[in-house]
């Protein structure tokens, strides 16, 4: 398909839209089989880079609503993947921590990405991912996207959004 201007739904903006949705749906759907959803790998993933912040420092980098984190650690602490542990000096803050099963769960998620990638990609060569991956990431950061950061999180627990 051609990009013109009488033919709005195959312009660039479009196609981003179309494909980070279809991705989004697809990992979703992917994650289902480990129980878990986009925002629980994407708050996993932040404590493997950052395990031992407290549980506001956290929300604050993914831009979550604190209410939301909350229900988050909750779901992921009942599955035995995270643990909250009082800070000695405040105990009132909580630091959160992976536990084994959650790096497990860790292993599992890079499983279930790999496979995403290879179904999402597949029309792509090696050298056409990394282009394509170093194109989207000049636009994501123009656009002031935090790096690794799903903007879907600024939008979980919000009133009627999430």
């Amino acid at each position: 398909m051609k990009a013109s201007p009488d033919n709005p739904a195959s312009s660039l903006p479009f196609l981003l839209a179309q494909v980070g949705a279809h991705a989004a749906m697809k990992f979703a759907e992917r994650l289902e089989t480990l129980d878990l959803s986009p925002p629980h790998a994407g708050l996993l993933g932040m404590l493997r880079r950052s395990g031992g912040q407290s549980q506001q420092d956290v929300a604050e980098a993914l831009g979550l609503h604190p209410s939301r984190m909350v229900a988050l650690v909750d779901e992921l602490e009942s599955k035995g993947l995270i643990e909250r542990r009082a800070n000695p000096d405040d105990r009132r803050v909580y630091a959160l921590f992976l536990t084994p099963a959650g790096e497990k769960a860790l292993r599992d998620i890079g499983r279930v990405n790999a496979e995403h990638l290879e179904a999402l990609c597949a029309a792509l060569d090696a050298s056409e991912r990394l282009e394509l991956a170093a194109l989207l990431s000049r636009i994501a950061q123009q656009q002031g996207l935090r790096a690794g950061v799903h903007p879907g999180f600024a939008r979980l627990g919000r009133k009627g959004k999430g």
